[in-house]
């Protein structure tokens, strides 16, 4: 069972691996290695039942994911035993993604994912980034918005999903979490996280396993040498894993739980 760490200084308390669930309600323009089917109603009970087992507490879902926010919403039992994280920002419509961080949108948003998702609150909410993360945070009003509902008692945490180093420095300095990337690959945002573990902020990992091409059977180096390669850094709270495979969770869950024991008796 793995234990769990406070995400930055939210209050927050995550588990070191968290779901990923894209594919929960989304199978076009995804950059996995392999097709998948989008799993039925029971095979998702199941996964989620198997993630409890395992210690797993963190959900991370978006409007952008298709039918990802309203199956949650059907099939969550113990709303309180998880953390929901959702995005603003990008919502995906007849196969594109489209982007609007203004306050209107970003309110109706929210107010459309606590609905889909069956629950008053969100634990975090990030901005999905379109990749100018500094216009973003400079000219829309999407950061202040999400602050005010903050406020209102219906988000937890603010933060962006960011894609540009500058724009991960400027979220650590100025929000609770960021999603940040760290592979062997892409380790561009390392001085960001660097900068959040100075400060104590919320680090949550995107595409650690490179969207499953990591696996030796994609060609790549090994699922333990990335997740290894993840949690080598400090600042990290928690690392996304989006599998549907009951296989893969327990063995991601298990290579987690005893790197992060063994750090932790460092």
């Amino acid at each position: 069972m793995m234990h769990t760490s406070e995400l930055g200084q939210t209050g927050i308390q995550v588990s070191p691996l968290g779901l990923g669930t894209v594919k929960f309600g989304r199978d076009q323009q995804v950059k996995y290695p392999w097709s998948f089917k989008i799993p039925d109603d029971q095979a998702v009970l199941e996964l989620l039942s198997l993630s409890r087992d395992l210690g797993i507490n963190l959900l991370d879902t978006a409007p952008a994911y298709g039918t990802s926010e309203a199956r949650l919403g059907q099939l969550l039992m113990n709303r309180q035993d998880w953390v929901i994280v959702s995005k603003v920002g990008e919502a995906f419509e007849n196969g594109q993604s489209h982007f609007d961080f203004s306050a209107h949108t970003t309110r109706k948003t929210i107010e459309t994912s606590l609905k889909k998702l069956n629950t008053d609150y969100l634990d975090v909410v990030l901005v999905h980034s379109d990749g100018d993360d500094k216009r973003i945070v400079e000219q829309e009003d999407v950061i202040e918005t999400l602050l005010t509902m903050k406020q209102e008692g219906l988000i937890r945490a603010v933060g962006l999903s960011t894609k540009t180093t500058e724009g991960g420095l400027w979220t650590v300095e100025n929000t609770d979490v960021i999603m940040a990337t760290r592979n062997h690959r892409d380790h561009t945002d390392d001085p960001v996280l660097d900068r959040a573990l100075e400060l104590n902020k919320g680090v949550v990992i995107k595409k650690g396993l490179q969207s499953g091409h990591v696996d030796t059977k994609a060609g790549g180096g090994g699922i333990e040498a990335a997740l290894n390669y993840v949690f080598s850094h400090q600042a990290v709270n928690c690392l996304i894993a989006g599998t549907i495979n009951p296989e893969h969770l327990i063995q991601n869950a298990q290579i987690v739980e005893q790197l992060t024991k063994s750090m932790g008796s460092e």
